[in-house]
């Protein structure tokens, strides 16, 4: 659903007002939370609350307005912000006194955030982080921004507590307004679109999107630029499809830039959130967990496709900085490393020349040339982003040498300059493990592992899938959301039970370990019975058994992360082939078929659900292999790029349907199946690659 912006109405709200600087220590009710955001503003002289029933409670009881401020530890905005507002006693006597103020990780709790972002959009048309909404003291917001200096944050606070006491229905007309519109914001008819779709339908979709490609830097046109793995994968899935040479060319263009730009990490391995930029030099330094995750299982699809070494040295660059920053001792995966340290952006990850010199020496010259590097500084103040504009092997040629040679000199300079960051203060650690992006980054290991064949990735991977199975998924397979310290809690949202649902299904067709298959089973069943929404087929955010908020909102769209319910359908159409069960694949296409309209007009922000269609339109392959050598047999097919086939089998025929009566004794056999028919089996990787080409 489109929306119409109540900003006109919201606008009437603000006039002017100042406030004064003045700074006090404060302990508040955020001590005893286990969230590192929440953490960093429990000494705040604001008496801030986490969101829960008793801060709820106490609005209603003292008639206060509710702010809803909500951000995440490695956001540069939310420190920002916290510097100037929060921690100056004066902004926190007024908010003390006229408002009951919540604490929000969005991380923890994307369903509040959710609401009110929905809200922002709604009442501004933009949104971001930090958010902070005022609502009345039942919740109902009418008032969110984001970034806000002292004095316009005091301004707007003056402002809304004088309506609140002159003019409580103006309040009252907005929040109605805007929850209105929250609760119907993703309300979708069960639509008349088309059940069967054709590779015309897919060829529509790419030229709908393709005027928004940079074909010269990759990505969507304009600055800033995110990595959005789920529009490559589905451009790349197309290409292999279509043939459309474009479509390749988008992808690797924006893999190839981003590998040898500044969003990329070159001492350390992992991308950076977001380039500034539109040529992906300047990152906002702050390194998440789920996009690594993504851009791992990325770069592996897009090595089976090419080959392209940069690619596979990504993919190990990458998981070594997750092994080594991002993993906890028991094998799970931290949220995310800030973008400052010693209060200042990227400080930790920039050089000068002459810190550079002084730890290379007379091995500077090939390093400083390859990555940009001036005495002035290639970024400001002196300072210096490490980027490169060519590849290894063309600046070799440029410089009249070896690319063996460069590579040498390069890989020992980072390793001196790697050693040398080591000693700077570090920035932020979020040690909070999250079960959607642990997920993702399980299904990152799995990805590479079947890609690069390193049994290494295998290792941890399962290592991960082990501990989500033993401590986050309870008896009855509910998930838990967040874990810290031993300590697990938040009830599971539909991105939790998604992805860890597809790292299961992708850890099963790499392992032949039926438990996995099993497991996701029993998730999905859980995830129809109690995110059912029974007006459409599709799911909502939040369980029936999670605690009501002013909207039970569904995710629909794909973004960065892809939405919950296109995982979720995706999840559904794989189990459904995999296990015979006909239901799930019919529900999988009732949800296509319900978000179709969306996807045709926005193909871009429905990347996972045109790859979804995409396996409609080309029925997948169904791969068995038996045989004691089916793991090895496994791997020489995983070399290929190969979207539309599933794998399954193992060293006995199991319990799957599709097995029965296909184990040869003394051989290992491949069939090449297609809705439950297979061709003549083969016991060649090259014949059975024959069969599906």
């Amino acid at each position: 659903m489109r929306f119409h912006l109540l900003l006109p109405i919201a606008y009437l709200l603000f006039t002017s007002a100042c406030a004064q600087p003045s700074g006090s220590a404060h302990t508040n009710a955020l001590i005893d939370e286990t969230s590192p955001y929440l953490l960093q503003h429990a000494y705040n002289p604001v008496d801030w609350h986490p969101w829960g029933d008793q801060a709820l409670e106490k609005a209603e009881e003292e008639k206060k307005l509710i702010i809803v401020s909500i951000g995440y530890a490695a956001c540069h905005w939310c420190h920002v912000m916290e510097h100037e507002s929060f921690e100056d006693s004066t902004v926190a006597d007024f908010m003390n006194e006229h408002f009951i103020s919540i604490k929000v990780d969005r991380e923890e709790r994307p369903d509040v955030d959710q609401i009110y972002m929905n809200a922002s959009q709604l009442l501004t048309g933009r949104g971001g982080w930090p958010l902070n909404a005022v609502a009345l003291p039942d919740g109902r917001p009418f008032f969110a921004g984001t970034y806000l200096p002292k004095d316009q944050w005091m301004q707007v606070l003056r402002k809304l507590v004088e309506t609140y006491q002159d003019d409580p229905e103006r309040l009252q007309t907005i929040a109605s307004e805007v929850t209105e519109g929250i609760q119907t914001i993703d309300q979708l008819e069960v639509a008349s679109s088309p059940t069967t779709y054709s590779q015309e339908t897919l060829n529509q979709l790419f030229q709908t999107w393709k005027p928004q490609i940079d074909f010269d830097w990759g990505g969507n046109q304009g600055a800033p630029k995110f990595p959005m793995p789920v529009n490559l994968n589905f451009l790349m899935q197309y290409h292999y499809f279509s043939g459309d040479t474009s479509a390749k060319e988008a992808v690797l263009t924006t893999l190839d830039k981003m590998a040898l730009g500044g969003i990329y990490d070159h001492l350390g391995g992992g991308f950076a959130r977001y380039a500034t930029d539109a040529k992906w030099k300047v990152p906002h330094f702050e390194k998440m967990l789920y996009d690594n995750a993504q851009l791992v299982s990325l770069y592996s699809n897009a090595y089976q496709l090419t080959g392209d070494s940069l690619y596979s040295e990504v993919i190990y660059e990458t998981l070594e900085f997750i092994e080594r920053e991002m993993t906890s001792p028991e094998g799970a995966f931290y949220s995310s490393l800030d973008a400052d340290s010693e209060g200042e952006e990227g400080k930790f990850y920039v050089w000068t020349a002459e810190e550079i010199e002084a730890t290379l020496g007379s091995n500077a010259g090939n390093f400083t040339s390859y990555f940009s590097i001036s005495q002035k500084g290639n970024w400001e103040a002196g300072k210096n982003i490490l980027y490169a504009n060519q590849r290894i092997a063309d600046f070799a040629q440029s410089i009249g040498t070896s690319s063996e040679k460069v590579k040498k000199s390069l890989q020992q300079a980072k390793s001196r300059l790697l050693e040398q960051r080591s000693e700077r203060i570090r920035p932020g650690l979020d040690d909070k493990i999250l079960t959607a992006w642990n997920a993702l980054m399980l299904n990152g290991y799995v990805d590479a592992y079947r890609a690069l064949g390193d049994p290494r990735f295998l290792q941890s991977a399962l290592t991960n899938a082990n501990f989500l199975k033993s401590q986050i998924i309870q008896s009855d397979f509910s998930l838990t959301r967040s874990y810290k310290d031993g300590v697990t809690s938040i009830p599971g949202f539909l991105d939790d039970y998604a992805h860890l649902i597809a790292a299961y299904i992708n850890l099963y067709q790499a392992t032949f370990e039926e438990s996995w298959l099993y497991t996701a089973k029993s998730l999905t069943d859980y995830v129809l019975e109690n995110f059912q929404d029974a007006k459409t087929p599709m799911l909502f955010y939040t369980s029936s058994r999670h605690a009501s908020l002013i909207a039970r909102q569904k995710e629909i769209d794909d973004n960065v992360i892809p939405s919950s319910n296109s995982v979720m359908a995706k999840n559904l159409w794989t189990l459904g082939l995999l296990l015979a069960e006909d239901a799930y694949t019919t529900r999988a296409q009732s949800m296509v078929n319900t978000v179709y309209s969306s996807v045709e007009e926005y193909p871009n922000f429905h990347a996972n659900w045109a790859s979804l269609l995409g396996n409609i339109v080309h029925e997948p392959y169904e791969v068995a292999i038996l045989g004691e050598s089916s793991q090895i047999t496994r791997q020489g097919m995983d070399k290929q790029y190969l979207p539309n086939v599933l794998f399954l089998g193992g060293q006995s025929e199991g319990s799957l349907t599709l097995l029965e009566n296909k184990l040869v004794t003394g051989q290992t056999t491949i069939y090449v199946c297609q809705n439950k028919v297979c061709k003549l089996p083969v016991t060649q990787v090259g014949a059975a690659l024959a069969q599906i080409r």
